[in-house]
């Protein structure tokens, strides 16, 4: 069979790249350089943007109160994950994986370059530009690492492993560079080093399209001539209207930060209700995988619950090191946003220590819901690990040691490796066939939600005591994860076939 297109390179990669990469596909080094880094461009720029919300306008930064501060970043991770339910609909139906990758990586690096201006309009058109580019590369990156491999493909597993190391030593490298800029330069250089990672990422990427399966082929699922032709007007009518509705709402004074946070919330809580009523209630779903939705419901909530103190790595967890803790580890002194990369660090050292316990534990080790339970339980003690060195002070002046905040960072890295490993392989085997092309959809949707709910809470912190923030939310978080445990018998006996 023929390998060419209408064009003049081959459709798919050539013979010698299956096994050109420590024994996986050469393409797998072309995606997984990408991930590297979008993952150092995203969570470097994150790592700092709260910082940056929060410091003095005389210092360069926007003045808000901490609360507000990790209010809107969490409402920017709200919208990031919300476009990326429309960015996975966007591939299979009218761009392909492709492009949608290509032209999601050029937005984001666009929208870089724009908060490296420093002016307040250019940072708000930088993280649309961010959140729209994210949301068309994130979801089709992972699902263009699967064309790699045949089903039967044995070597499937481990070439994610390798994947996601990739994300993880970006995640772990980006808050290094853009921490210093931002400590030594200006937050705006930060983000320029963010802007820069990203274009790196898409060189590297175009560079190695020829590795690429497929990705001379249109839309998986494409959408019939007629039907795209009016896909895409009502797309570009529709985001002209809201862009026009939006400034008319701003320059009436109606729109503003906190009303736009409250809007993300209410749409990520919604969105996730209306998706799982049309699934319990479609023709198109059998009475056998409806039984297996209402487990999925538990994990999916689980998610929502852990994700909801992850994402606190990036805000309140920052705005605390920043005040509260010491920066420097045997005489050598950091920026507070370099605790970040303890995260992406943590996960790099310990997803190949899980992976061997798990193989060696064979058909003993844990069940998945006890996985992600355990997983919920390790990132509510993260929090309740914070109770200890914020308790006892006269006043505010005090500085932790930075053990306490690594410690935390230590929890919750390992959580998120046992959550997040088990409940994106649960959403695969117990969504409807139906909806198996939308799996995506549902675990972005509970990251959406995580974000939304923390986009409302966070708005506490700096009001309440430190203590009181980190315990009761620590506290809820471990109750949820012991009620999961809990559910296992019925768990276990309605997640067939999840082990």
């Amino acid at each position: 069979m023929s390998h060419t297109t209408t064009g003049t390179e081959p459709a798919q990669p050539p013979p010698g790249d299956d096994t050109a990469f420590f024994g996986q596909p050469r393409g797998l080094m072309t995606l997984s350089g990408l991930e590297v880094w979008e993952r150092f461009s995203f969570l470097g720029m994150q790592a700092i943007l709260v910082l940056f919300f929060a410091d003095k306008v005389s210092d360069g930064g926007m003045g808000m109160e901490p609360g507000t501060a990790a209010s809107v970043s969490a409402a920017y991770g709200t919208l990031v994950y919300l476009v990326s339910v429309a960015g996975g609909w966007l591939a299979d139906r009218i761009l392909g994986s492709y492009r949608a990758v290509l032209y999601g990586g050029i937005l984001i690096a666009c929208g870089h370059y724009a908060m490296a201006v420093p002016t307040a309009t250019m940072t708000w058109v930088g993280l649309g530009l961010i959140s729209a580019g994210t949301g068309l590369l994130k979801p089709n990156v992972a699902s263009m690492v699967g064309k790699l491999y045949s089903t039967e493909d044995s070597r499937r597993d481990a070439g994610f492993a390798l994947y996601y190391m990739g994300i993880n030593i970006g995640a772990f490298a980006g808050p290094l560079v853009t921490g210093w800029l931002g400590d030594h330069a200006s937050w705006h250089w930060g983000f320029s080093a963010a802007a820069f990672g990203m274009t790196l990422g898409l060189i590297q990427y175009v560079v190695g399209r020829r590795h690429l399966a497929g990705r001379k082929h249109s839309a998986e699922y494409a959408l019939a001539p007629d039907a795209m032709r009016r896909a895409v007007l009502l797309i570009v009518a529709g985001v002209v209207v809201a862009a026009l509705v939006a400034t008319a709402l701003v320059l009436a004074g109606w729109l503003t930060i906190d009303r736009f946070v409250d809007v993300l919330t209410l749409i990520s809580v919604i969105a996730p209700v209306v998706y799982f009523v049309v699934m319990f209630r479609s023709p198109r779903v059998t009475p056998e995988e409806r039984g297996r939705l209402r487990p999925y419901v538990v994990l999916f909530l689980a998610s929502v619950v852990f994700n909801f103190i992850l994402f606190q790595a990036y805000s309140t967890m920052m705005l605390l090191a920043s005040t509260n803790a010491r920066t420097e580890i045997f005489g050598f002194h950091f920026p507070a946003s370099w605790y970040a990369s303890a995260l992406g660090a943590f996960e790099v050292a310990l997803a190949p220590v899980v992976a061997a316990v798990w193989a060696r534990m064979g058909p003993r080790q844990p069940h998945a819901s006890n996985k992600i339970a355990i997983g919920v339980i390790l990132g509510g003690l993260s929090f309740l690990l914070m109770v200890l060195p914020t308790s006892g002070h006269a006043d505010d002046t005090y500085r932790m040691a930075a053990w306490w905040i690594v410690g935390s960072y230590l929890l919750l890295g390992l959580g998120d490796i046992l959550l997040e490993t088990s409940g994106m392989s649960a959403t695969t085997k117990l969504a409807p066939k139906a909806f198996a092309s939308q799996t995506m959809a549902l675990w972005f949707l509970s990251l959406a939600l995580a974000n939304g709910i923390q986009a409302q809470i966070v708005k506490l912190y700096g009001e309440v005591s430190n203590p009181a923030y980190f315990g009761v939310n620590g506290a809820i978080a471990v109750a949820a994860g012991v009620a999961v445990i809990a559910a296992a018998p019925w768990l276990k006996r309605t997640m067939h076939p999840v082990h």
